[in-house]
């Protein structure tokens, strides 16, 4: 028996020395997971039989189990590098069409604009998005990226806070009509870019008067022209101005009201405010359109104090034509395209899946793990939801193995051996004494 028990040591002090060779060999390998080699006891007593003078029968090996703690996160450099801060898995279909699991975020696009592991073989999963980046969290699918350019959007409002001047002079309308050649005939004055349908750029340029102490005069120019096309010149009836908005504050320097043609209200609403051009003297309408409804321009957050004159940047929701420049992934694991019009725009959302029994997993190579009924069905969900973790782009979580461990356990691994061997070969020489004695 003790030739069995030598060997049964043997076999698992061997079996030690895998697993540890593993680890260590994959010591540099993304996202991989220390192994741990499990063992148990083996008797050979029977149920009805006393436990004082039993003898063990050896040892077997139990279980190889994997230790899914956090490996360090370091920076990686590449655009679709991705490492997971917490619990999760990205997902992944093999060719075959099959689910992958993998912890390593080495992942990069193919010809196609699929994004792909590092050796091409499997496309990452995850949730699509619509035209306007919307995410879907419908069924999973391979993520791809799309590089077409973004269209142009017309601008449809004009948002932003500004001051005026209180301590500014007034100026005499009677005497200096608004002219915008002439600097003298206006306070001040705030350029704002719009964009027509076709992505045509038009500045919109907002002229303020001073007229008494308390009122401002507002003149709205596009192209130079007013809203209707028409330029803004001539003498005396011919004078083409464009129609003001009279702005007036109370004593405070508060907005009290504005108003436009007779029109109260706080908002002023251009329809068909993209002029065409003159060539020649010769008037074109511009092939391009505004928006149906027209651009509505917020001047409801403007004060009168006395500080200098200014205005915030406006917010507008317009755009020209955008090229795709880069590529942008959140903690959530939301892909953003930006692109050269300053304008981002998701075009996609990694998946994560967790499962209730890690341990159960069936390693499958390549860093990638597959269920199995040990470890229950994934749940899948977008990152930070739940246990999930974060998505750290540009990173690369390393390996979780602690080389000096392992190195302190290939050490007893060997010593094991060696007294396993020894345990054989001393029952070898007791057999060979009892042989000499018949």
């Amino acid at each position: 028996m003790s030739f069995n028990i030598g060997l049964s040591g043997l076999y698992a002090a061997n079996k030690q020395l895998d697993v540890t060779g593993n680890n260590i060999a994959n010591v540099a390998t993304t996202g991989f997971k220390s192994s741990r080699a499990e063992f148990a006891d083996i008797y050979a007593a029977s149920k009805l039989g006393t436990g004082q003078n039993t003898i063990g029968n050896g040892v077997n090996l139990a279980a190889v189990s994997q230790q899914f703690t956090q490996g360090d996160v370091n920076g990686g450099g590449g655009i679709l590098d991705m490492a997971i801060q917490g619990g999760g898995f990205f997902v992944q279909k093999g060719s075959d069409g099959s689910l992958e699991y993998t912890r390593s975020g080495a992942f990069r696009a193919d010809k196609d604009g699929y994004i792909t592991n590092n050796t091409g073989t499997s496309r990452l999963q995850g949730y699509a998005a619509d035209d306007n980046g919307k995410i879907a969290k419908g069924g999973l699918v391979d993520l791809q990226l799309n590089l077409s350019n973004l269209p142009p959007k017309a601008s449809t409002k004009v948002d932003s806070s500004s001051n005026l001047n209180s301590s500014e002079p007034v100026i005499d309308q009677t005497k200096k009509p608004f002219d915008p050649t002439k600097t003298e005939t206006f306070t001040t004055q705030y350029s704002t870019t719009l964009y027509d349908s076709q992505g045509n750029a038009h500045p919109m340029v907002q002229y303020l008067v001073k007229t008494d102490a308390n009122q401002w005069q507002s003149y709205t120019l596009i192209d130079g022209r007013n809203p209707d096309g028409s330029a803004p010149t001539g003498t005396g009836a011919d004078v083409k101005a464009p129609v003001p908005s009279t702005l007036a504050f109370d004593g405070a320097g508060n907005l009290k009201s504005i108003m436009t043609g007779g029109v109260a209200g706080t908002t002023l609403t251009i329809k068909d405010w993209v002029p065409g051009t003159v060539t020649d003297g010769v008037w074109k309408a511009n092939d391009a359109t505004a928006n149906a409804d027209g651009i509505a321009i917020n001047m409801a957050n403007i004060t009168q104090y006395n500080s200098a004159s200014y205005r915030n940047p406006p917010v507008t929701d317009g755009y020209a034509t955008g090229q795709i420049t880069g590529l942008k992934i959140d903690g959530s694991g939301v892909l953003f395209a930006t692109f050269s019009n300053q304008q981002s725009k998701a075009i996609g959302q990694i998946s994560l899946a967790s499962f209730n029994n890690e341990q159960g997993l069936q390693p499958a190579g390549g860093t990638t793990w597959k269920e199995t009924f040990a470890s229950g069905q994934p749940g899948y969900d977008a990152p930070q939801a739940g246990t999930l973790g974060s998505i750290k782009a540009s990173s690369l979580e390393a390996s979780n193995v602690n080389l000096t461990n392992e190195l302190v356990d290939l050490i007893k691994a060997q010593s094991n051996y060696q007294a396993n061997a020894k345990t054989i070969s001393t029952q070898s020489t007791i057999m060979q004494t009892i042989i000499q004695m018949t």
